[in-house]
């Protein structure tokens, strides 16, 4: 019976577990905050209130937005063979009398073998997820990092992604290519959950097993 309650409980401890990572932490980054501004001198040029007429809106800044367009596809072939042959013979002539009568007695063995293995693995996740800037390095380049969770029946999907991105890269839109971000990593998982009824059922059953009649 003791052993049955910490079944039990061991089950319903996993069914809330997250799966682990392998995305940078943390997967988001709120703005800075902004400098005080200095207070207007009258002139009509104010570079607290100045915006561009045609800024350029790409994300530069932590807490800035970015779209990724996950395209990722390996493939990966690996083959070996092997072979080999060896051969030999051998001749003896029995002694005494029964050398004349048989004369020289010739054997003769080879072996022969041959192995081969193929192997091959291929992969392919594409999808779109929004990632966050959570550090900007001293060349430019963006730290980002995204998670997305999708609910769906008795089971959660984690998709999540975390690299680095030149600034150069960012296309209209403010979105990248996986492919054009480096350190990327990129995963997708599942946790799947049992709702208390049917953990209920399942151990009035394995109760119900137990008992003699």
């Amino acid at each position: 019976m003791k052993t049955a309650y910490i079944v039990a409980a061991l089950a319903l401890a996993g069914c809330s577990t997250v799966p682990s990572s392998i995305v940078q932490r943390p997967t988001s980054a709120r703005p800075l905050y902004a400098e005080q501004a200095a207070p207007a001198n009258g002139a009509i040029y104010q570079a607290a209130q100045y915006r561009p007429l045609f800024e350029d809106r790409r994300a530069r800044h932590i807490g800035d937005l970015l779209i990724i367009n996950i395209v990722e596809k390996t493939s990966a072939v690996k083959a070996g063979a092997s072979s080999g042959n060896k051969s030999g013979t051998a001749s003896f002539a029995p002694p005494g009398l029964l050398a004349g009568k048989l004369g020289p007695v010739a054997t003769n063995a080879a072996t022969k073998f041959s192995d081969a293995d193929n192997q091959s693995a291929s992969n392919a996740f594409t999808g779109t997820i929004g990632v966050t800037v959570t550090e900007v390095l001293p060349n430019g380049n963006l730290i980002v990092a995204g998670e997305k969770q999708v609910a769906m029946n008795k089971g959660v999907e984690f998709i999540r992604f975390s690299g680095m991105v030149s600034p150069d890269t960012i296309a209209a839109g403010n979105t990248v290519s996986s492919t054009q971000v480096a350190d990327a990593r990129v995963e997708y998982r599942t946790n799947s959950q049992i709702d208390r009824a049917e953990m209920t059922a399942m151990v009035s059953r394995f109760f119900q097993s137990l008992l003699p009649f």
